[in-house]
């Protein structure tokens, strides 16, 4: 396993992940890779749309209501027919297949930064 190319305190201020709770999910069928289209609620900066590839360990009854981190400065992207706003932070599994969303540990104000 590699090490990415260092990078500057300024790079890391760069990047805007904040805490938001999933309010929605719904499969996302026209998506390459089995995916959930998110609906996330970023406290005052409002509600956010995501595509995650988080299908092989997440049911969509257990999403709802989950804190997640995310970042959401990343302009929009547009996967098939949907415009994904943020970006759902999670750690690759082995096989690249499992995803593990990165979450909270205790209950957190929606849209509080990462820091």
């Amino acid at each position: 396993m590699t090490i990415k190319p260092e990078i500057s305190w300024t790079d890391f201020e760069k990047i805007d992940i904040r805490c938001g709770t999933i309010i929605s999910v719904s499969d996302f069928e026209k998506a390459r890779n089995p995916s959930y289209q998110l609906e996330i609620d970023f406290g005052d900066l409002g509600i956010k749309k995501s595509s995650a590839q988080i299908t092989a360990l997440y049911q969509k009854e257990e999403l709802v209501g989950k804190q997640i981190l995310a970042v959401v400065n990343f302009p929009k992207k547009q996967i098939a027919n949907f415009f994904s706003e943020c970006l759902v932070l999670g750690v690759y599994g082995e096989n690249k297949q499992e995803v593990t969303l990165i979450t909270t540990s205790l209950p957190t104000k929606n849209g509080l930064q990462v820091g």
